[in-house]
Protein backbone atom coordinates (compact mmCIF):
# COMPACT_ATOMS: atom_id res chain seq x y z
CA UNK A 1 0.00 0.00 0.00
CA UNK A 2 1.11 3.53 -0.81
CA UNK A 3 2.55 5.32 2.22
CA UNK A 4 0.12 8.19 2.70
CA UNK A 5 1.31 8.94 6.24
CA UNK A 6 3.25 12.10 5.35
CA UNK A 7 0.65 13.66 3.09
CA UNK A 8 -2.18 12.70 5.47
CA UNK A 9 -0.43 14.37 8.40
CA UNK A 10 0.38 17.47 6.37
CA UNK A 11 -3.20 17.76 5.10
CA UNK A 12 -4.54 17.36 8.64
CA UNK A 13 -2.07 19.97 9.92
CA UNK A 14 -3.54 22.34 7.33
CA UNK A 15 -7.08 21.72 8.62
CA UNK A 16 -8.46 19.06 6.29
CA UNK A 17 -10.34 15.95 7.36
CA UNK A 18 -8.55 13.03 5.70
CA UNK A 19 -9.48 9.39 5.11
CA UNK A 20 -7.38 6.73 3.41
CA UNK A 21 -8.82 3.88 1.32
CA UNK A 22 -7.18 0.89 -0.35
CA UNK A 23 -9.46 1.04 -3.39
CA UNK A 24 -11.74 3.39 -5.26
CA UNK A 25 -14.60 0.98 -4.54
CA UNK A 26 -14.06 1.42 -0.79
CA UNK A 27 -13.97 5.21 -1.14
CA UNK A 28 -17.15 5.12 -3.25
CA UNK A 29 -18.92 3.00 -0.64
CA UNK A 30 -17.90 5.47 2.06
CA UNK A 31 -19.27 8.44 0.11
CA UNK A 32 -22.44 6.51 -0.73
CA UNK A 33 -22.94 5.97 2.99
CA UNK A 34 -22.28 9.49 4.27
CA UNK A 35 -24.03 11.50 1.53
CA UNK A 36 -27.77 10.93 1.69
CA UNK A 37 -30.76 13.04 0.72
CA UNK A 38 -28.59 15.96 -0.39
CA UNK A 39 -27.95 17.96 -3.52
CA UNK A 40 -24.56 16.98 -4.93
CA UNK A 41 -22.51 18.69 -7.63
CA UNK A 42 -19.73 16.97 -9.57
CA UNK A 43 -16.68 18.57 -11.09
CA UNK A 44 -15.29 17.25 -14.35
CA UNK A 45 -13.39 14.22 -13.09
CA UNK A 46 -12.44 10.88 -14.59
CA UNK A 47 -11.78 9.74 -11.03
CA UNK A 48 -15.44 10.17 -10.08
CA UNK A 49 -16.55 8.53 -13.31
CA UNK A 50 -14.25 5.53 -12.78
CA UNK A 51 -15.71 5.10 -9.30
CA UNK A 52 -19.32 4.99 -10.57
CA UNK A 53 -20.36 7.69 -8.11
CA UNK A 54 -22.92 9.42 -10.31
CA UNK A 55 -25.17 6.37 -10.48
CA UNK A 56 -24.55 5.30 -6.88
CA UNK A 57 -25.25 8.69 -5.32
CA UNK A 58 -28.07 9.40 -7.78
CA UNK A 59 -30.15 6.63 -6.23
CA UNK A 60 -30.70 8.64 -3.03
CA UNK A 61 -29.48 12.18 -3.75
CA UNK A 62 -30.09 14.85 -6.38
CA UNK A 63 -26.88 14.75 -8.41
CA UNK A 64 -25.83 17.40 -10.93
CA UNK A 65 -23.01 16.78 -13.40
CA UNK A 66 -22.32 18.57 -16.66
CA UNK A 67 -20.93 15.34 -18.13
CA UNK A 68 -24.35 13.71 -17.73
CA UNK A 69 -26.73 16.66 -18.23
CA UNK A 70 -26.88 19.77 -20.42
CA UNK A 71 -23.49 21.31 -19.68
CA UNK A 72 -24.20 25.03 -19.25
CA UNK A 73 -27.18 24.77 -16.90
CA UNK A 74 -25.64 21.83 -15.01
CA UNK A 75 -22.41 23.75 -14.33
CA UNK A 76 -24.40 26.64 -12.84
CA UNK A 77 -26.72 24.37 -10.86
CA UNK A 78 -23.78 22.41 -9.43
CA UNK A 79 -22.48 25.65 -7.93
CA UNK A 80 -25.57 25.78 -5.70
CA UNK A 81 -25.50 22.25 -4.30
CA UNK A 82 -25.02 21.24 -0.65
CA UNK A 83 -22.07 18.97 -1.45
CA UNK A 84 -19.42 19.17 -4.18
CA UNK A 85 -17.20 16.30 -5.32
CA UNK A 86 -14.07 16.61 -7.40
CA UNK A 87 -10.50 15.40 -7.66
CA UNK A 88 -7.18 17.18 -8.14
CA UNK A 89 -4.60 17.52 -10.90
CA UNK A 90 -1.84 17.36 -8.31
CA UNK A 91 -1.37 16.90 -4.57
CA UNK A 92 1.93 17.71 -2.89
CA UNK A 93 3.01 15.59 0.05
CA UNK A 94 3.46 18.96 1.79
CA UNK A 95 -0.34 19.38 1.60
CA UNK A 96 -1.06 21.74 -1.30
CA UNK A 97 -3.93 20.72 -3.60
CA UNK A 98 -3.67 21.96 -7.20
CA UNK A 99 -6.25 22.17 -9.96
CA UNK A 100 -6.07 23.67 -13.45
CA UNK A 101 -9.32 24.60 -15.18
CA UNK A 102 -10.54 25.97 -18.49
CA UNK A 103 -14.08 27.13 -17.73
CA UNK A 104 -13.56 27.65 -14.00
CA UNK A 105 -16.62 25.92 -12.58
CA UNK A 106 -14.61 23.13 -10.98
CA UNK A 107 -12.04 25.34 -9.28
CA UNK A 108 -14.63 27.94 -8.30
CA UNK A 109 -16.74 25.30 -6.59
CA UNK A 110 -13.80 24.29 -4.39
CA UNK A 111 -13.48 27.88 -3.12
CA UNK A 112 -16.98 28.93 -2.06
CA UNK A 113 -20.65 28.11 -1.86
CA UNK A 114 -21.05 24.58 -0.52
CA UNK A 115 -21.52 23.08 2.91
CA UNK A 116 -18.85 20.50 2.15
CA UNK A 117 -16.34 19.67 -0.57
CA UNK A 118 -14.81 16.23 -1.04
CA UNK A 119 -11.56 15.72 -2.96
CA UNK A 120 -11.05 12.13 -4.10
CA UNK A 121 -7.38 11.70 -5.00
CA UNK A 122 -5.66 8.59 -6.31
CA UNK A 123 -2.04 7.78 -5.57
CA UNK A 124 -0.97 8.79 -9.09
CA UNK A 125 -1.76 12.45 -8.29
CA UNK A 126 0.64 12.67 -5.33
CA UNK A 127 4.05 14.28 -5.78
CA UNK A 128 6.74 14.94 -3.15
CA UNK A 129 6.82 18.75 -3.41
CA UNK A 130 4.63 21.63 -4.49
CA UNK A 131 6.84 22.21 -7.54
CA UNK A 132 6.54 18.58 -8.61
CA UNK A 133 2.77 18.60 -8.07
CA UNK A 134 2.53 21.74 -10.23
CA UNK A 135 4.72 20.10 -12.88
CA UNK A 136 2.43 17.06 -12.81
CA UNK A 137 -0.72 19.17 -13.17
CA UNK A 138 0.71 21.11 -16.12
CA UNK A 139 2.66 18.42 -17.95
CA UNK A 140 0.77 15.18 -17.28
CA UNK A 141 -2.86 15.87 -16.34
CA UNK A 142 -3.52 18.85 -18.60
CA UNK A 143 -2.07 17.41 -21.85
CA UNK A 144 -3.90 14.12 -21.29
CA UNK A 145 -7.16 15.97 -20.64
CA UNK A 146 -6.68 18.12 -23.75
CA UNK A 147 -6.08 14.98 -25.80
CA UNK A 148 -9.11 13.24 -24.23
CA UNK A 149 -11.29 16.23 -25.15
CA UNK A 150 -9.97 16.34 -28.73
CA UNK A 151 -8.53 19.84 -28.40
CA UNK A 152 -6.31 21.32 -31.11
CA UNK A 153 -3.41 22.29 -28.86
CA UNK A 154 0.29 21.38 -29.05
CA UNK A 155 0.05 19.39 -25.81
CA UNK A 156 -2.89 17.35 -27.12
CA UNK A 157 -1.14 16.60 -30.41
CA UNK A 158 2.14 15.53 -28.84
CA UNK A 159 0.80 14.45 -25.44
CA UNK A 160 4.13 15.07 -23.78
CA UNK A 161 4.09 18.42 -21.91
CA UNK A 162 2.62 21.89 -21.61
CA UNK A 163 3.69 24.30 -24.33
CA UNK A 164 2.14 27.35 -22.63
CA UNK A 165 0.29 27.84 -25.89
CA UNK A 166 -2.00 30.67 -26.94
CA UNK A 167 -4.44 28.33 -28.68
CA UNK A 168 -8.11 29.37 -28.53
CA UNK A 169 -8.81 25.76 -27.49
CA UNK A 170 -6.39 25.88 -24.55
CA UNK A 171 -8.03 24.27 -21.50
CA UNK A 172 -5.42 25.57 -19.03
CA UNK A 173 -6.90 28.96 -18.21
CA UNK A 174 -6.55 29.14 -14.46
CA UNK A 175 -4.63 27.49 -11.64
CA UNK A 176 -5.90 27.23 -8.06
CA UNK A 177 -3.65 26.12 -5.24
CA UNK A 178 -5.35 25.38 -1.95
CA UNK A 179 -3.01 25.86 1.02
CA UNK A 180 -5.85 24.83 3.31
CA UNK A 181 -9.62 24.44 3.36
CA UNK A 182 -11.50 27.64 2.70
CA UNK A 183 -13.03 29.29 5.74
CA UNK A 184 -16.70 28.47 6.29
CA UNK A 185 -16.66 25.36 4.10
CA UNK A 186 -15.85 21.88 5.41
CA UNK A 187 -13.40 20.02 3.18
CA UNK A 188 -12.50 16.34 3.29
CA UNK A 189 -9.76 14.63 1.32
CA UNK A 190 -10.10 10.94 0.40
CA UNK A 191 -6.73 9.40 -0.47
CA UNK A 192 -7.02 6.22 -2.53
CA UNK A 193 -4.26 3.66 -3.01
CA UNK A 194 -5.12 3.16 -6.70
CA UNK A 195 -4.33 5.10 -9.85
CA UNK A 196 -7.47 7.10 -10.58
CA UNK A 197 -8.07 9.71 -13.25
CA UNK A 198 -5.36 11.46 -15.24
Amino acid sequence: MEDFDTVKKNLEDRGYAVRVFSTGAEAAAYLDGVIDGRTVGFGGSLTLEQMGLYDALGRHNTVVWHWKQEAGPARREAMQTDIYLTSANGLAETGEILNIDGIGNRVAATLFGHEKVYFVIGRNKVAPTYEEALWRARNIASPQNARRLGKKTPCAVKGDRCYDCKSPERICRGLVTLWGPMMGMETEVLLVDEDLGL
